[in-house]
């Protein structure tokens, strides 16, 4: 059982309400399962309404930002606890440090960024916790087969393409996260396919 899930999210809405919603729903289903959340630090978009629910249904919610974004109107001031650092790199290092499995709610540039990131973390077996993916209304289906398009063509091993699950569901997603077993890695794995 996890302690605690990183959840990478937009620090806007996005036009669909069930974005929203989506992010709600994944903040109360933490907080029912006493899974303390790690996220941006953010007050607004999905951050903020996944933390807001995390802490309406008395969980813990963890904010780690960088200090020029701990502003007001930026940061959210109600979170249990807030880690101020220095840089992008170290918030994304300490968000990954603090977690025991990632999930990736719909977002932009940023949340697609700390997703890779983690991805191809996990490829190289710098960082074997469970990834899933959140595809709310198939939000998330042209990255997938963006990433299934690179199997297609030898950029990525079929065994890497195991390192993350996709779930519509937060309940299911997870589920399929706490039954993950990460592909064992080798050095030839991490010469050849990075």
């Amino acid at each position: 059982m996890f302690k605690t899930i990183c959840v990478f999210c937009g620090s806007n809405p996005g036009v669909n309400g069930s974005y929203v919603e989506a992010a709600r729903h994944l903040g109360r289903l933490l907080a029912r399962e006493d899974i303390s959340l790690v996220f941006g630090g953010g007050m607004t978009g999905l951050m903020g309404a996944l933390a807001d629910a995390v802490l309406t249904g008395g969980g813990r919610a963890i904010g780690v930002i960088p200090d020029s974004m701990n502003v007001p109107r930026v940061v959210h001031e109600g979170v249990s606890e807030l880690v101020v650092v220095d840089t992008m790199h170290t918030r994304k290092a300490t968000m990954a440090q603090l977690s025991d499995a990632f999930i990736a709610l719909p977002g932009g540039l940023g949340t697609f960024e700390e997703l890779f990131e983690t991805l191809t973390w996990s490829q190289l077996g710098y960082q074997p916790k469970p990834i899933g993916i959140l595809n709310v209304d198939d939000y998330y289906d042209p990255l997938v087969q963006l990433i299934d398009h690179a199997v297609a063509h030898g950029f990525v091993t079929p065994k890497h393409r195991g390192i993350f699950t996709v779930d519509e569901d937060p309940t299911a997603l997870l589920s399929k996260l706490q039954q993950f077993k990460h592909p064992s890695s080798s050095l030839w794995d991490k010469i050849t396919m990075t």
